[in-house]
């Protein structure tokens, strides 16, 4: 089907994949980052989306021949809206997914073309897994794309009763009070699930106070047996970062900064990373 004319709207670096998939399987007659309004689809035989943070009218989704299909990272109808792979790192969720659904005009709300699970670590990242998801989508978008125009797949509407919706995150998403901190648990999903944006901190005496997944995180090292061998040993699953400092072990932040009212003592650490 190379010659089926598509166009890919997709904002943020981890969709490339599908980018990328497209313009080897099929003929990619634009790629769209900026947000705003997409003229090309007129063009286009197909309109395929992944993370684009803009609405289309009714008349963008229904000028290409077949409409547009949309990639999104969860199982619909459960998590729709804008952060939906943030929100299944916060609920600590065992299984997530990819949809892909012909789009019709309410968000996340048109039909089901395909959608496959993925097991979670319960370590994940938001940049990790929003890698892992939408590359695995990559690899198998071609055959459902040839499939859905060929009518071998009858979209099937969701169970709108059962749907969940997430919001668009801001800054301050990832803000908490330091004299009210989130519990250990909570504060380890929030720091993973806001990785790399918005970030996880909290302000003291005047500063920005950042916390980081650790390069020594389990999601984070490519399976290196040593380094999983010394987080184990060390508890340490996050970075603190002063304002204007380097980043640094929890551990050697309090030696730097004892004063710190976030006391993880050795029993509630051992419980964040159980």
């Amino acid at each position: 089907m190379k010659d089926l004319k598509v166009v890919f709207l997709g904002t943020p670096d981890f969709v490339k994949p599908i980018k990328d998939t497209l313009a080897k399987h099929f003929t990619l007659v634009d790629e769209v980052r900026e947000l705003g309004s997409v003229d090309s689809l007129n063009e286009a035989d197909l309109g395929v989306i992944a993370a684009y943070g803009h609405i289309l009218t009714t008349s963008e989704l229904n000028a290409p021949k077949y409409g547009c299909i949309n990639i999104h990272p969860s199982l619909l109808p459960k998590y729709r809206g804008a952060s939906p792979i943030q929100e299944t790192i916060l609920h600590g969720d065992k299984t997530t997914g990819i949809s892909i659904i012909k789009m019709d005009e309410e968000v996340d709300h048109g039909p089901i073309i395909y959608t496959s699970e993925i097991s979670l670590s319960g370590q994940d990242t938001f940049d990790n897994l929003s890698k892992k998801m939408f590359g695995q989508a990559a690899t198998i978008l071609p055959q459902i794309i040839e499939d859905f125009i060929n009518g071998k797949i009858k979209p099937k509407e969701q169970d709108h009763t059962k749907a969940t919706f997430c919001e668009r995150l801001t800054r301050e998403s990832g803000y908490f009070d330091i004299d009210n901190p989130p519990d250990p648990k909570t504060l380890d999903k929030m720091i993973r699930a806001y990785y790399p944006w918005p970030g996880v901190w909290t302000k003291w005496v005047g500063k920005i106070v950042k916390f980081l997944p650790s390069p020594r995180h389990p999601e984070l090292v490519s399976g290196s047996k040593q380094i999983d061998s010394d987080f184990r040993q060390n508890d340490e699953k996050f970075l603190i970062q002063m304002e204007g400092k380097k980043a640094v072990s929890y551990k050697d932040f309090l030696n730097g900064y004892p004063n710190f009212p976030l006391m993880l003592n050795t029993h509630r650490l051992t419980s964040l990373s159980s």
